[in-house]
């Protein structure tokens, strides 16, 4: 059982986070709400993974990776809402192993926490033995898991939203969150677009815990919401070429592809 300290501000992330971690089976052998306390625990406690926020009261996360980092022995891994490229890589060059964004997804954690024990990625939880196995080091490192090594995979995340804005997808509908999953479903596996119905939508749905069907609805939605804001001329714009007129409408697959296309291409 592998023991970890948890070190963020937020109470109520820390309740949640402990509970779910430990129905995974690792053991939370400290819990911190600031930089100092946590580097206190850790040196008692010395523990596998250490999980820490970046802004904190007193000593912040930045801080207790530099002291951290060079105890190499343990893994870092920071779960903030910071999503700017200057805050991450700065943490990830003070030695954090992983970066996750919060709102967090406790299977995507998980994963990442056995990516950085240098383990196989297993399943988390009901229906996410696919999405898990996406992580998995046995295969060949794909375009988004090379950016996941580097401690870089916030650029996807960050490159797909500001596509999203300029189509006008705005981030609080469903299908804003199915329609990312799916771009970097795609741009992990591109032949995967290819069977949207069988694969694609189910394995979305197993992550969020719904249907393949409302995933398909909602991500119609999500395009059709584009659509309507009458963005036609920004999509247009942003892959070079007019591909589409106000009455011409892509298909899921196809605004998918389209967009994870042009990130592969633009990653050469």
């Amino acid at each position: 059982m592998k023991k970890v300290v948890l070190v963020d501000d937020d109470q109520e992330v820390l309740s949640k986070l402990s509970e779910q971690l430990v129905s995974q089976g690792f053991e939370i052998v400290g819990i911190a709400s600031d930089g100092q306390t946590g580097l206190n625990i850790i040196n008692e406690t010395k523990p596998d993974i250490v999980v820490t926020d970046i802004v904190m009261p007193k000593f912040d996360g930045y801080w207790l990776l530099e002291k951290v980092s060079s105890i190499h022995k343990i893994k870092i891994i920071v779960l903030s809402a910071l999503a700017r490229d200057a805050f991450i890589a700065k943490a990830i060059d003070l030695g954090a192993d992983e970066y996750v964004l919060k709102p967090y997804d406790i299977n995507q954690l998980v994963a990442k926490m056995q990516i950085v024990e240098g383990k196989p990625v297993v399943s988390v939880g009901k229906n996410t033995q696919e999405v898990g196995a996406l992580y998995s080091q046995k295969e060949e490192p794909s375009f988004q898991n090379k950016l996941v090594r580097n401690g870089k995979n916030y650029k996807v995340d960050e490159k797909i939203s500001n596509i999203f804005i300029t189509v006008g997808i705005p981030a609080h509908i469903k299908g804003y969150q199915f329609l990312r999953e799916a771009i970097k479903l795609t741009i992990d596996n591109p032949e995967i677009i290819n069977s949207i119905t069988k694969k694609l939508y189910p394995m979305i749905a197993g992550k969020y815990e719904t249907s393949a069907s409302k995933v398909e609805r909602a991500i119609r939605h999500a395009i059709e919401v584009a659509w309507n804001r009458g963005r036609i001329e920004n999509i247009n714009t942003l892959f070079g070429v007019k591909v589409y007129t106000q009455n011409d409408r892509p298909t899921n697959g196809e605004f998918i592809a389209l967009i994870a296309d042009k990130m592969l291409l633009e990653a050469m």
